[in-house]
């Protein structure tokens, strides 16, 4: 065992001490024992407050508890049972109307819509890839997916299919067409894009096959181009303020082909990534957590590399540098060519003994991720990384898990500590409020209020949500199946209402208002055909699996003008929190077959991502569920699908029996879908 190094009152595991003092507090000013101090103090005086908020989740949970047993049997009246939330204090009266006053926040969030990627901070590739996935071929994107079909000779296969790569010039054009239109004519009738000057700025015109000339129908999209030798080799347009490159090379494969040379379309995809400390990351014990650290700290000094081994080959992954271009005044711009990163600390429930207290007590693990992860932010604010993240001096932590406005109050209070603690000015520190449960949800103006010089995201969850409906409500009756949650009133007025109260209080042009994750990553088709819904329901950005669907839900934000839809949502009546508060419970009997079909898809659902997290230390990956259909799963996975099983075992549709039935079944379904896999071990036996 490794002997435990005391410092500050505190007892911390070596491996991460060595790592605060030896990689991540030098050049930040900060000390390691000054670091460690100041952690100390904050436990001694926060915890407390932490208990105290934990506690109050119980009390709150025994008091709705005994109201729905004590009315069972009967139809809740949705007059009392506001009435009784006002009297036990779970749903808070509004105060006076605010906006938000969060400054210093860069344009990724304040005022560019787009794609989020949500990864496993634990994982450097996946961290690097999402990280470097702020650009994305088009042309990879419809060619490898299912948006482009592979009917009449347009298949997929391991070597270029000309077929299939002309169906993908063909879409990519009609997207140029209505994002970026030409005065005249098609992209698909171009033979040349030019440059010429006119009265001191260069303008871009285009050669149509008929022999006529072109231009932009907005000249003001044509922001930038590259030159070399002579030739014009990049063309950046602008549309809803993200970017489209058109790349150009005659002698390249896919350009020889080209009437015009353009050998691919870039899109600016992942404009901002969630690197994730929590849900879908395996970190229990403090080797996992220097491993999470490790690369957050690599990521904020620019410096983060891997090497790995694909198709049989090793590959060395960094991080991609900025992109230069000329402005058509002739000025020299630059864009980012990473995704602005934004860090998931964990929640306020969560604790971790890599730092223990002089009682041997383990601490909140929350306080841990806020203080290492500012710390090693800090290299980014001083300006010592290779890259740049934010442009505007902040640290952005996305904080899951909270129930209410107190609970983002006391998060408000850590972030001023550790601020102090560090010598950043105050507000340094951003928060991301995840709307994830169901006090956050009914409360969540009161939640903005408490943070609101430092807020700058809000978003919705169907998974996480859904198991804190199931938890909160458990003892009002048996739920719906756990797809028809979705479907009910209440989840509808709950991704309105988020969006609502984002705009009421000012997070239009300031923060984020954010949309739950497509799960589905080798169904882009259908993602295309849905998720487009986002940006029309006035969210600015939503998650996406990968980022080749990165890339192709970019194609939504240059369709939607998001901040004109949330310019007009400014007129609508808030969603009502009647239908929040109605309750997704059962209002039917179910046949023996359809409670074993929900059972089933619960436990393999369960089983298909717990060998991994807890086998294989894979926190998040793709899974196939009972259909063989993959799907992106992290713990929200366990959470809904274990408290969906509890309570219909509570109200007895389903047996311990048939439980423990059930998972043996399935251990040997997941077992088959496993069998490829070298490092995985039979449950079945």
């Amino acid at each position: 065992m490794n002997k435990r190094i005391r410092s500050g009152g505190l007892s911390i595991d070596p491996f991460l001490y060595n790592l605060v003092g030896n990689e991540i507090a030098p050049g930040t000013g900060v000390h390691s024992n000054k670091f460690w101090s100041a952690l100390a103090s904050i436990v001694s005086d926060l915890e407390p407050v932490n208990r105290k908020l934990l506690e109050a989740r119980d009390t709150f949970q025994k008091r709705i508890d005994a109201f729905h047993l004590s009315h069972k049997g009967r139809n809740i009246d949705r007059e009392e049972y506001r009435t009784f939330l006002i009297e036990i204090g779970y749903l808070l009266p509004e105060e006076d109307p605010f906006q938000i006053a969060t400054k210093n926040v860069d344009d990724e969030i304040s005022r560019i819509a787009g794609p989020q990627l949500v990864v496993p901070l634990d994982n450097a590739r996946y961290s690097l890839n999402a990280t470097n996935a702020r650009w994305g071929s088009l042309y990879n994107a419809l060619y490898g997916t299912n948006v482009i079909g592979e009917d009449n000779g347009a298949h997929r296969g391991a070597d270029y299919n000309p077929v299939r790569g002309a169906r993908v010039v063909a879409e990519a054009e009609l997207f140029l067409d209505a994002a970026v239109p030409l005065s005249g004519g098609s992209y698909s009738t171009v033979t040349d894009f030019a440059l010429n000057d006119k009265g001191g700025r260069t303008n871009l015109t285009a050669h149509l096959r008929n022999g006529s000339l072109t231009q932009l129908d907005d000249p003001v999209q044509f922001v930038g181009f590259r030159v070399s030798d002579g030739a014009l080799i990049s063309v950046l347009l602008r549309n809803h303020e993200i970017h489209i490159e058109i790349q150009i090379d005659r002698a390249h494969p896919i350009g020889k082909a080209h009437p015009a040379g353009v050998k691919d379309v870039l899109l600016e995809s992942a404009i901002t990534t969630i690197q994730d400390c929590e849900d879908s990351v395996s970190a229990v014990d403090a080797a996992d957590k220097v491993r999470v650290y490790r690369n957050w700290n690599g990521l904020m000094k620019g410096d983060l590399e891997t090497d790995f081994q694909k198709g049989g080959r090793m590959i060395h992954r960094r991080l991609h540098p900025d992109r230069t271009y000329t402005s058509p005044e002739g000025e020299e711009i630059t864009l980012s060519g990473r995704s602005l990163l934004l860090v998931r600390n964990v929640g306020i429930h969560m604790h971790t003994d890599s730092v223990i207290t002089e009682s041997g007590g383990a601490i909140p693990e929350g306080y841990l991720d806020a203080m290492v992860t500012s710390l090693a932010a800090m290299h980014d604010l001083k300006g010592d990384s290779r890259y740049t993240n934010s442009r505007k001096g902040s640290i952005y932590i996305v904080k899951p898990k909270l129930h209410g406005p107190d609970e983002a109050r006391a998060t408000a209070g850590l972030f001023d500590r550790v601020e102090d603690a560090l010598g950043l000015d105050r507000n340094t520190l951003k928060i991301g409020i995840m709307d994830e449960e169901r006090r956050t949800t009914v409360n969540l103006l009161e939640a903005i209020r408490a943070v609101r010089e430092r807020i700058v995201f809000i978003n919705t969850g169907f998974l996480d949500r859904t198991g804190d409906e199931i938890h909160t409500s458990f003892e009002a009756g048996p739920m719906l199946p756990k797809m028809e949650i979705k479907e009910q009133p209440w989840m509808f007025a709950y991704e309105d209402w988020n969006v609502d109260i984002g705009l009421n209080t000012g997070l239009q042009g300031k923060a984020q208002i954010g949309k739950g994750m497509w799960t589905i990553p080798d169904d882009m088709k259908t993602m295309m055909e849905t998720k487009g819904a986002h940006p029309q329901s006035g969210a600015t950005t939503a998650w996406v699996p990968s980022p080749t669907a990165a890339t192709l839900h970019a194609m939504h934000y240059h369709k939607v003008n998001v901040a004109r839809v949330q310019q007009d949502l400014h007129a609508r009546a808030r969603a009502r929190l009647d239908d929040i508060l109605t309750l997704p419970l059962l209002d039917r009997d179910l046949t023996g077959d359809a409670i074993t079909v929900e059972l089933e898809n619960n436990a393999q659902g369960i089983l298909g991502y717990v060998v991994r997290w807890v086998d294989q230390g894979v926190g998040c990956s793709k899974v196939p569920d009972i259909r063989n259909v993959g799907l992106m799963e992290d713990r929200a996975t366990l959470r809904i699908s274990s408290q969906h099983i509890a309570n219909w075992l509570h109200h007895r549709l389903i047996t311990e029996n048939d439980i423990r039935n059930t998972f043996a079944r399935m251990a040997a379904i997941v077992d088959r879908q496993n069998e490829g896999d070298p490092n995985y071990r039979n449950m079945a036996p």
